[in-house]
């Protein structure tokens, strides 16, 4: 049981780069999957969710209208696609799940460069 996150990279300022996140076993929730992130020397803070019953989602003020995120039931796959990159979305992007975000993925690192 686990939550594979895939997509992380280099990018320079302005780009683009898309996160996926499938989830196995107990890990795969019902209720909601999301992502943080944590960038160097900084706290761990909540990036954007999707809610598995109706889709609905909710975003961090600093990702609105530059992220989506969004899902593939049949995968019980999310993913975050990330535009307009800032050097300060460095960061390792974690994919959570469940009520509460009880799991957490190995996270993948996302390097934007200025």
């Amino acid at each position: 049981a686990q939550l594979q996150a895939s997509g992380g990279g280099l990018v320079q300022a302005g780009g683009s780069l898309r996160l996926s996140c499938a989830a196995s076993g107990r890990t795969f929730s019902t209720y909601a999957m999301g992502w943080f992130r944590q960038a160097p020397g900084k706290e761990r803070e909540f990036v954007a969710t999707i809610y598995w019953s109706d889709g609905s989602t909710r975003y961090a003020d600093s990702v609105k209208g530059r992220f989506t995120i969004s899902r593939d039931n049949a995968k019980n796959t999310v993913y975050l696609q990330m535009n307009s990159l800032k050097p300060e979305d460095t960061a390792v992007y974690y994919c959570v799940s469940g009520q509460g975000y009880p799991y957490w993925g190995q996270g993948t690192l996302v390097t934007v460069s200025s």
